[in-house]
């Protein structure tokens, strides 16, 4: 069972070639696996801003306190996490607090679902007591894992960045 085996963990030093890897996978897709990475960025420099981003320090804008983790079965990264402290005005419409991603390779088998339950945790031990989810319209995957944890649709909006509109999810 996913729950048994995934857990969330940081991003260590050893994690730039499965991190670039993962970049790469789901580019396809249009989607960031690694929050905050720029395009020939020391690896140090990487790891360093994301222990900022988690502490809240030398934030630049439109940057928020978030926490940034790996999903992983057996040492293999199946995934990853982004769980935002707060919200600013961008991602109250769009972003919500946790961002999460399963490898293509590794969907299907319940990480999801067990990444977004222990984001929910990590989460509330920042004090976010109702969490905000989001998703492409037709993402049906994920919101069938938001409603499995508790999601309640509030509503859709348009998304200027994008053709595809957002579900807006509440959880707690």
């Amino acid at each position: 069972m996913a729950e048994a085996q995934l857990i969330l963990r940081p991003v260590r030093d050893a994690d730039e070639e499965v991190i670039r890897a993962a970049q790469q996978s789901l580019a396809i897709d249009d989607f960031e696996f690694a929050v905050g990475w720029e395009e020939g960025m020391a690896w140090a420099s990487y790891v360093n801003r994301l222990d900022e981003f988690r502490r809240a320090r030398q934030l630049p804008a439109p940057w928020v306190p978030a926490t940034f983790l790996l999903a992983e079965v057996r040492g293999i990264v199946v995934g990853r996490t982004s769980i935002r402290h707060e919200l600013n005005e961008y991602l109250l419409a769009f972003g919500g607090h946790i961002g999460y991603a399963v490898l293509p390779e590794h969907r299907r088998r319940g990480y999801a679902a067990e990444i977004l339950r222990q984001s929910l945790v990590v989460a509330r031990s920042f004090d976010v007591a109702r969490v905000l989810l989001t998703c492409d319209e037709d993402n049906e995957a994920s919101a069938r894992t938001i409603l499995r944890n508790g999601g309640t649709l509030e509503n859709v909006v348009d998304n200027p960045d994008s053709t595809q509109r957002k579900q807006r999810y509440w959880i707690g």
